[in-house]
């Protein structure tokens, strides 16, 4: 841990925390969608109720952000793993397809307050030129959970039923809640700039050229992510695929972004953050359109695993260019306008692609955003 983390106990404590809740999200994801298609859910039911995890996020992000700046990071990620144990123990107490509803909601809100404070925090962890490694550190961590979750999850579910699942993994916040709420953790208090009363418009973060174009880049990625959680699990499970073998495909993915992530060290030596958020685009649109010509278990996981390589190596990136170009103060406020396009795309992507696969099929979805990736791609290398 030494080398990686260096003399820098808080930034493993973040990461280690912020990898623990992961777990819940991307475990409940693969959860409740398994759920909804047991109950007999519907394509486009399954798309809604997984826009559900973005729909409060999308609109409080900002909001989340600027509270991470004004109050500091402890209590706002406190909060934010109480709220985990409350969204994925609704399905525990009450049972049907609307509870899922109402537990997307609350688990997709939760996570983002703890997220958005945990990647505020992380680039006030030391000086800049450590920035883009320190953002490394904490994606390696969730590539950690990316991959535990559903991994988790899936073998759960085949051995222990549904209940079980969320059970465990309502169970998994408590550790973050011990450690926040007994201040074992030295984590950043209020910016200073925030107390003096710094303030600006989220339309003010949009105007500018270089976040712009940030902004841009990465709604593309999420969306690439964001489709491969959702359609996955739909997909195997038309194809005939046991939830085990889904929960494979989904670690994969998250296995190569841990894989990834590692080299992340050696790769931001060798290219700029362009290079490398052009790179991942490519990879992406190049994986999107050999999807459909997939009907295994193991070649959908070592097309995940492909996906998972590039989508991995583009968040570090994106973060490291948002922290340079944020205005004083507002870094925090930053990544959450940064948070809402994403949960925008996190809404807008489960609607529009699973009402799509409902009517066309899973083919035009696989293809359309394959084109959209290779169009970013060469948006990314222009810059």
């Amino acid at each position: 841990m030494t080398r990686f983390f260096g003399r820098n106990p808080t930034l493993a404590a973040l990461v280690t925390l912020g990898t623990i809740n992961h777990v819940v999200l991307s475990g409940s994801r693969v959860t409740v969608t398994l759920q909804a298609l047991r109950e007999g859910a519907s394509t486009a039911t399954v798309g809604v109720i997984l826009a559900l995890y973005a729909l409060l996020p999308m609109f409080c992000a900002v909001a989340a952000g600027r509270l991470s700046d004004r109050v500091g990071i402890r209590k706002p990620m406190l909060a934010a793993s109480m709220g985990l144990i409350v969204g994925v123990s609704l399905p525990l107490i009450f049972s049907g397809l609307p509870i899922l509803f109402v537990s997307a909601c609350v688990i997709g809100l939760s996570f983002m307050v703890g997220q958005v404070s945990a990647q505020n925090a992380t680039g006030e962890l030391g000086p800049p030129s450590e920035r883009a490694q320190n953002f490394s550190l904490l994606a390696l961590g969730y590539s950690i959970s990316g991959f535990l979750g559903p991994l988790v999850a899936g073998f759960t579910i085949d051995h222990g039923g549904f209940v079980t699942a969320f059970a465990l993994l309502s169970a998994l916040p408590l550790i973050p809640i011990v450690v926040l709420g007994r201040g074992m953790v030295n984590l950043p208090g209020p910016h200073p700039a925030h107390a003096r009363g710094v303030s600006g418009g989220a339309l003010e973060l949009l105007r500018h050229p270089h976040l712009r174009s940030v902004f841009v880049i990465n709604v593309l990625l999420a969306m690439a992510w964001d489709l491969h959680q959702i359609v996955i699990p739909v997909y195997g499970d038309q194809i005939g695929l046991s939830a085990s073998a889904i929960g494979l495909i989904l670690a994969s993915f998250g296995a190569a972004t841990f894989v990834v992530r590692l080299a992340m060290p050696w790769i931001v030596r060798r290219a700029s953050e362009h290079q490398v958020l052009t790179l991942a685009l490519l990879i992406g649109g190049g994986v999107y359109f050999m999807f459909p010509f997939s009907h295994s278990a193991p070649t959908l996981m070592t097309l995940s695993f492909c996906l998972g390589l590039g989508l991995g190596m583009s968040q570090p990136m994106v973060m490291s260019l948002l922290h340079t170009h944020a205005p004083p103060g507002r870094m925090g406020e930053a990544a959450g306008v940064r948070m809402t396009l994403v949960q925008a795309m996190s809404v807008t992507v489960p609607l529009t692609f699973g009402a799509l696969g409902a009517t066309v099929g899973l083919t035009p979805v696989f293809w359309s955003v394959g084109l959209f990736l290779a169009a970013g791609g060469a948006y990314s290398r222009r810059k």
